[in-house]
């Protein structure tokens, strides 16, 4: 069955007694026992419960993996996966990495003796150089945020596994419906559904996807164990948001393509960075390994002056944080995702004070365009370049 397909089923042929189309919101958190030592299978939520395990069945089959976990946000999913490690272990994470998740390893897992080298991980010998005994895992986003670097995940995950590593892979910009990793040899994949998963900005989630028994039983004591679950609420608003995954993931891709091909033709632009365009250099690894191209991109203007008026008069496109929801948001990445990340490191790999990402929704693109266009208007008349 195609990913269309069972993107829109999910949930529908799951509830047994009314054949409900809407798999129910079941909120119990305690279930009888038919006798002593029997099980419905259900026993507690924060273990197991009907309308998230529908979800996490859903996960696990759409990204081809053995097992899926529903968290409580982005953040307790990478928490419940870092803590697979112990104190001394370090871990390789790429170079270009959303602030919140330096901020989880540098200030948090330092505490519990977990360390990590951030590189470049399209380069393998710079990566032989970093790991050591110790390294059990590499982290990959790709495409990263906010610079859009692509890896070439079969390279890289094939790397790991002569190491003797194990290869994570963040994958909420593209999705299961764009890229499936553990299909180019990953072991664990991450979202923050909260993003293009959910699409609505509307739920806070995070999911998980391993592959394996031996890692997805571990994986499951830790979801359990560390109880950063997500309710049956939010379960069904993300199953509900999944259901028009592929139609959105679409829309998003179109809109960002006609929006980052009109941003290169603006004097005010010096770059925009989007791995659709021929001249990014991961267009043709992104083309081998993904069937198509996220929502979302940065570009950086000329002068950082323009900064300030262009969020100040974008109308149609919020100044917010956050991405990959239908309404376009506008971020600026030194201030906002990424201000955890020390500035000389943000300056290395590109996140500057001219570098703004934008989420591209799924309102017309022209309309979208228009708006940026008075904004960069006004903008200039402000800076007395009109």
């Amino acid at each position: 069955m195609k990913i269309e397909s069972r993107l829109a089923q999910i949930g529908s042929i799951k509830e047994p007694v009314t054949g409900a189309v809407s798999f129910p919101v079941y909120q119990a958190t305690a279930f009888r026992h038919p006798k002593l030592g029997e099980s419905t299978g259900f026993d507690y939520a924060r273990t197991k419960s009907p309308t998230r395990s529908v979800l996490e069945e859903a996960a696990a089959q759409l990204e081809s993996g053995d097992a899926g976990f529903a968290c409580s946000s982005g953040m307790a999913a990478l928490t419940t996966v870092f803590s697979l490690f112990e104190h001394g272990d370090h871990l390789l994470v790429s170079l270009d990495l959303y602030g919140g998740t330096y901020r989880l390893l540098e200030r948090i897992m330092t505490k519990f003796g977990v360390t990590a080298s951030y590189v470049d991980t399209n380069d393998i010998d710079a990566m032989n150089q970093l790991v050591t005994p110790a390294t059990k895992a590499i982290l990959i986003e790709t495409p990263t945020n906010p610079l859009m670097m692509i890896t070439d995940l079969e390279r890289v995950c094939s790397w790991a596994k002569s190491k003797g590593m194990l290869s994570i892979v963040d994958n909420t910009l593209l999705t299961p419906f764009f890229q499936r990793p553990i299909e180019l040899g990953a072991d664990i994949i991450v979202h923050s559904a909260t993003k293009y998963l959910g699409g609505h900005n509307d739920v806070l989630a995070g999911l998980i996807v391993t592959k394996g028994q031996e890692l997805s039983q571990q994986m499951a004591f830790l979801h359990n164990s560390l109880g950063a679950v997500l309710g049956p609420q939010d379960s069904w608003l993300l199953m509900r948001g999944m259901k028009t995954l592929a139609l959105r993931m679409e829309r998003h891709q179109a809109n960002a393509t006609a929006i980052a091909n009109w941003l290169l033709t603006h004097d005010a632009i010096e770059d925009v960075y989007y791995p659709a365009l021929p001249h990014h250099p991961g267009h043709d690894v992104q083309n081998r390994q993904s069937s198509g191209n996220t929502g979302i991109f940065s570009f950086r203007l000329k002068n950082a002056a323009y900064v300030e008026p262009i969020l100040r008069h974008i109308k149609l496109i919020a100044f917010a944080e956050s991405l990959g929801g239908v309404e376009s948001l506008m971020t600026y990445p030194a201030v906002q995702t990424h201000a955890d990340i020390p500035a000389e490191i943000r300056q290395k790999i590109g996140v500057d004070d001219r570098l703004l990402r934008f989420s591209v929704g799924i309102e017309h693109a022209d309309d979208l365009i228009a708006d940026l266009a008075q904004a960069f208007d006004a903008a200039k008349r402000e800076l007395g370049e009109a």
